[in-house]
């Protein structure tokens, strides 16, 4: 039972890891409106139901592709419900794709029978989907391996866990069915660890925090995700500080779930943007540095890093990663080195003078550096 409606859904959703809306899924969901959902838009109601996680386009283009019904009449999408309305909403698979094999270069970490390790470049998105269709790690994939595992799918295939497309970092993909259900079951069960570099904008206050919201699309700009009042979905991050300079730290971060652009919203969240983020950083840095720098009572006479200034993306790197071989047992640890970019920005704030360890007041949420969900 929901505040507004009854519902019996039959589906099958995509993982934890998935771009909203970028991977359709199969899906056939009918509910009786109750009385709090009298006198709503169709289109408003529907993209408000956190279960479906549709945006308002998608549903209103659902509603004219004739896909959902009010008592099994079509309808439109500035229909009022009435209490007692029953409502079926179908989203159906995406059109089957053509992957091709294309011979793009790959940094390969380690290769076997069962999988194969890689250290993902920034800019490189991970699978197909809608406007990216060729020049993918799946096409390279194709071209490189003989075989993969095809549990996820033919748009998928091999592709146990994902980064986004300007993350860079280690990432591990299975040939065979036996290596992906092995491996999937380790990152849900979390006895695989995957840890992430992040250099962030300002003096991070505790040493070592976790962040716990909700995250969802934003409601401004759908293009982007945001922590949520209300929807969404839980999303928690670990974080721990590895070294400070003046106006930036170094963070190592853990994720216990694994939500779109986690990491990005959840330091945008707590003050500390990801250096070099174009979507969730700021749009001024050198102003950004001098309200920091007023904030903390520092002078700033040395002008703006440049290696910051030079960054080719968001300063975000997986550069952790550990699990059991899926067929030997074995223990496997893996270290990836940071982008260039992002290396050459850690150097010269190094140069300029760290700062030491410990922690530098109360944390933006008390005790601990936990941050808890919006009220």
């Amino acid at each position: 039972m929901t505040d507004e409606g009854r519902e019996e859904r039959r589906d099958v959703v995509p993982d934890d890891d998935a771009e909203p809306e970028e991977e359709a899924w199969e899906s056939e969901v009918e509910l009786t409106v109750d009385p709090p959902g009298a006198g709503r838009r169709l289109d408003a109601f529907l993209a408000s139901r956190r279960d479906l996680g549709l945006s308002r386009s998608h549903i209103q283009k659902l509603i004219a592709e004739g896909l959902v019904t009010i008592d099994g009449e079509e309808t439109k999408a500035s229909y009022r419900l009435r209490a007692g309305d029953r409502v079926r909403v179908t989203v159906p698979f995406p059109e089957p794709l053509e992957v091709e094999p294309e011979p793009i270069p790959l940094d390969i970490v380690y290769e076997d029978n069962h999988l194969v390790v890689l250290n993902k470049p920034r800019g490189l998105v991970v699978h197909p989907a809608p406007g990216h269709l060729r020049g993918t790690l799946v096409n390279a994939l194709l071209a490189h391996c003989d075989r993969l595992s095809g549990i996820a799918g033919v748009c998928r295939p091999g592709i146990v866990h994902r980064l986004d497309r300007d993350t860079s970092g280690v990432m591990v993909v299975a040939k065979t069915d036996q290596a992906h259900r092995s491996l999937s079951e380790q990152i849900r069960a979390r006895t695989a660890q995957r840890r992430y570099l992040a250099l962030v904008h300002g003096d991070v206050a505790a040493e070592e925090g976790t962040i716990e919201t909700r995250i969802g699309r934003d409601p401004v700009n759908r293009k982007k995700m945001a922590v949520v009042r209300e929807g969404g979905r839980e999303a928690v991050t670990h974080y721990r500080v590895l070294e400070r300079y003046v106006d930036f730290t170094l963070v190592e971060c853990a994720l216990r779930t694994g939500r779109t652009h986690q990491i990005r919203v959840h330091m945008d969240h707590i003050g500390h943007p990801v250096a070099g983020d174009p979507v969730y950083g700021p749009r001024r840095p050198r102003r950004l540095r001098r309200e920091m720098a007023r904030s903390m009572a520092l002078v700033v006479d040395d002008g703006y890093p440049e290696a910051i200034g030079a960054l080719e993306g968001q300063a975000l790197h997986a550069h952790f990663l550990t699990f059991r071989h899926p067929a030997t047992g074995e223990p496997m640890e893996f270290r990836v080195p940071m982008p260039p970019d992002m290396e050459r920005a850690v150097a010269e704030l190094r140069r300029r003078g760290p700062l030491p360890l410990g922690p530098r007041g109360p944390s933006p949420a008390g005790s601990g550096g936990r941050v808890p969900p919006p009220r």
